[in-house]
């Protein structure tokens, strides 16, 4: 073949494929609400033109890139918890019983976690060990006592956040853009955050140190350092690990940006995949217990799949659990420390920094991330909800402000109402390998859980005669991992009402514990299990759901790429 004749084929073909995506654009529109959800469901796209192209770009990434590894099945510490978590600013309030009245709000709704910022400048405020308001003539750890007490009384935990700190830690003090910097001596922070720790050891147990050290402010008016902050960060694990070793340390949320301009050059907002990589450069692994990350939509909503290192949406933390997986750190979590979507309306005079939504959209968009992450991210914990409410109005000209769920005066948003029901719904064992005291777990009767350094992440429940566990679970697959199976006795296992053997291997390995396979090839979706020992124990320790679906994304650009195949074919038998 000529090469005149070369282009001119390979002109048609470009046509042909445009004029097939025209006419597919056209097909789809006229096909009614169906096959828009489906195109909706993999672009988080609401237009029709839009989703188009995000189908589009989705297969050109697919097709270019690798999958990620985020090793879903692998056990993980501080998993297994309730996902529903909140950011509150209680420290505002200045009526108590406002506090009293949003943490009633809070755990109605289903909420288990409180967010709360302990603003190290609100609580060493004068000078270093002085811990009074001088100003009330009161003590500064008063408001943040009070605050804990309430929560505990409501059944809230609290993830303390730790950050921001006093003037007289810094020589420029609280220079315009140096407010929110780090300490000049680090120890100053160790020794604040010992305090804390200290203090509510026993009623507090997860911190997290810093927030967005990976954009100004939050670092200061200087260049972004991961090094510099994994610095602090080592100097504030060991320091809370010294006053309560069962303390959780979550490293700071790390803002979603994509700037990949490398840290040497000076700038002030580096990428969170880039920063979280220097971090590791510059030895986080064995500082850390949990790892933050902002989880906000933005433009889009929290069904769009597609990723890459430019695109900043809700499908970005997969890509922070890679990086976390090519270094040895796929046992730990991500806890995403703020996720939710902007309703800024369209009157407002600030600019939409945040994406725009309705509150309509804000309230679908919330309930749709926390049912995804559930039930395909099994690295991902606690999603705190950002915001409860501000304690006024007066932010009502900042875009960030329209994040919220409750207006000051307490009056509701939608979302408040949609993920109260999400989060009040029976909870069901989604995929992965969960623990034994998973919070879907239902015990009852003679069952004990034991520490054993044999045992996967050091834990197991053993089971006795009359001993009985119950859950539903959401997959096709279901397997028991048990500690050992030389002692096991008769166990009686139903799923859906309809009875199933252990399948026993004939022995056990010297090391780990062997999986038994429960239930494979179920339909997609919920199962009921009911587990009791019969006679002899029965040590569980984990449990591991698995779900095998064709992903309905495929189906679109299959299509296209068989009518483009068709094309192609019929040209080339055309050719002498």
């Amino acid at each position: 073949m000529s090469s005149h004749s070369r282009t001119r084929t390979i002109l048609e073909i470009v046509v042909a494929l445009l004029i097939v995506l025209a006419l597919g654009g056209l097909g789809l529109y006229a096909a009614g609400p169906r096959i828009r959800s489906a195109m909706a469901d993999v672009t988080g796209e609401e237009e029709l033109f839009e989703q188009i192209k995000g189908v589009g770009a989705l297969l050109y990434l697919r097709l270019t890139q690798k999958p990620l590894d985020t090793a879903p099945y692998e056990p993980i510490h501080h998993s297994g918890l309730s996902p529903y978590g909140i950011n509150v600013f209680l420290e505002q309030e200045v009526d108590p019983q406002v506090i009293d009245q949003s943490l009633t709000l809070i755990a109605d709704a289903g909420f288990q976690w409180i967010r709360q910022e302990f603003p190290w400048e609100a609580i060493e405020i004068t000078a270093k060990g002085d811990y009074w308001d001088h100003k009330w003539d009161v003590s500064a750890w008063e408001r943040y006592d009070y605050i804990v007490d309430r929560a505990q009384a409501h059944g809230l935990q609290v993830i303390a956040r730790l950050d921001n700190p006093p003037a007289w830690s810094r020589a420029v003090a609280n220079t315009p853009g140096w407010e929110m910097a780090p300490p000049d001596d680090l120890d100053d922070y160790g020794d604040f955050v010992a305090a804390v720790v200290s203090r509510y050891k026993g009623r507090i147990r997860y911190y997290q140190i810093w927030n967005e050290p990976n954009i100004y402010p939050e670092w200061g008016d200087q260049p972004a350092d991961p090094a510099a902050y994994v610095e602090l960060l080592k100097v504030a694990y060991t320091r809370a690990k010294a006053v309560d070793p069962d303390c959780v340390i979550v490293a700071a949320g790390l803002a979603q940006t994509t700037e990949e301009t490398p840290p040497e050059f000076g700038p002030r907002n580096v990428s969170d995949l880039l920063y979280l990589e220097r971090m590791y450069d510059a030895g986080l692994q064995g500082h850390f217990d949990i790892m933050g990350a902002q989880v906000y939509g933005l433009w889009t909503g929290p069904l769009d799949r597609r990723t890459s290192r430019d695109r900043s949406n809700f499908s970005r933390p997969q890509m922070l659990r890679q990086i976390m997986v090519q270094h040895g750190d796929a046992d730990k979590p991500i806890w995403a420390t703020e996720v939710g979507w902007n309703s800024i309306p369209l009157d407002s005079p600030a600019p939409p920094n945040y994406g725009r939504v309705s509150e309509a959209q804000q309230a679908q968009y919330a309930v749709q991330a926390y049912e995804r992450a559930a039930q395909e991210w099994p690295w991902m914990g606690v999603m705190n909800y950002w915001f409860f409410k501000r304690a006024s109005d007066a932010e009502q000209n900042q875009s960030w402000y329209y994040f919220r769920m409750f207006e000051p005066d307490l009056t509701p948003l939608p979302v408040y109402d949609s993920l109260s029901e999400l989060a009040n719904r029976p909870p069901a064992v989604q995929i992965g390998y969960h623990q034994e005291d998973h919070w879907a777990l239902h015990y009852e009767g003679p069952w004990r859980h034991l520490s054993d350094k044999r045992a996967i992440l050091g834990q197991y429940a053993l089971g006795q005669p009359g001993a009985t566990l119950q859950f539903t679970f959401s997959g096709t697959s279901l397997q028991l991992a048990l500690r050992e199976v030389a002692t096991i006795g008769t166990v009686r296992v139903e799923i859906d009402d309809q009875s199933r053997r252990l399948r026993i291997p004939w022995s056990a390995p010297d090391e780990g514990s062997p999986l038994i396979q429960l239930a494979s090839g179920l339909p997609d979706g919920e199962h009921t299990v009911s587990i009791s020992v019969q006679d002899g124990p029965l040590l569980i320790d984990g449990i591991l759901v698995k779900r095998q679906k064709t992903p309905r994304w495929l189906l679109i650009p299959l299509g296209l790429l068989v009518v483009l195949a068709l094309i192609i074919a019929r040209k080339r038998e055309s050719q002498p």
